[in-house]
């Protein structure tokens, strides 16, 4: 893994998505190494050489450029983070993700976080001092093997879960991503988030051409198809509405 500390001229940007004001990357590239993001666009405009899953840059400067950007920032929400996991590996040893949510923290800027990692629970205790908060965990299957397929660096689903189950017993906002869409039974994903979620958002899998030859070497082609995601997506859809779950479909 090649990391790199730089300095950044800004951290909290303007964003076009739905719902949100802000979006706010504390790293650029992600040690998790998921096989299907759509993030590993951000080469582009970087000039790393490196695969995606194999660089990261650490915006040192990022909690104090937060908080000089703040003094002049309208109070919106911000997503926490869009092309990067605010807590992957490196953010234990460095902690700019947690400099990053003090300095919101001070301004009561609301938060949407969405992450794949444990990691998330050091930072409880500012949670829960925040006026408004979401924290959401990224589960794309109940099947580890699957996972390890196609998220070979990321934390195990069961301790995901056992994330939300704390956040949610903490009387934290929870949501649950599954997005993509990876090959899954409905009836155990829908059971392991039962008491822990407030919220469900599903997606498809979107880039299928960075992955076609994963799914293929596997024998899994059928769960690359438009009448899979449909599928499943309104079967995982009714399954949870039924448990009283609200689910917002994003294709």
């Amino acid at each position: 893994m090649k990391v790199r500390e730089i300095f950044a001229k800004a951290v909290l940007t303007k964003t076009a998505i739905s719902g949100f004001d802000y979006c706010l990357n504390p790293y650029v590239g992600c040690g998790h190494g998921c096989r299907y993001c759509y993030a590993s666009f951000m080469k582009r405009f970087t000039g790393h050489k490196e695969p995606w899953g194999e660089f990261i840059d650490v915006k040192v400067n990022a909690p104090t450029l937060l908080k000089n950007q703040l003094k002049r920032a309208k109070r919106g929400i911000v997503a926490l983070s869009t092309v990067t996991d605010p807590y992957q590996p490196l953010e234990k040893k460095y902690k700019i993700t947690r400099g990053c949510l003090e300095a919101l923290l001070g301004k009561q800027f609301s938060v949407n976080l969405l992450t794949r990692s444990p990691l998330c629970l050091r930072d409880l205790d500012l949670f829960k001092r925040f006026k408004k908060i979401e924290v959401g965990l990224t589960i794309t299957t109940h099947d580890e093997a699957i996972k390890k397929l196609f998220e070979p660096r990321s934390p195990s689903i069961s301790s995901r879960i056992k994330t939300l189950e704390t956040l949610r017993r903490e009387r934290i906002k929870t949501y649950a991503f599954i997005g993509p869409l990876l090959p899954l039974k409905p009836a155990p994903l829908v059971k392991m988030f039962e008491g822990v979620v407030d919220e469900v958002l599903i997606d498809r899998m979107n880039y299928p051409n960075m992955v076609k030859g994963i799914y293929y070497k596997n024998g899994l082609d059928n769960y690359l198809t438009d009448d899979y995601f449909n599928v499943i997506g309104m079967d995982l859809k009714e399954r949870f509405e039924k448990k009283g779950i609200p689910v917002t479909m994003i294709f």
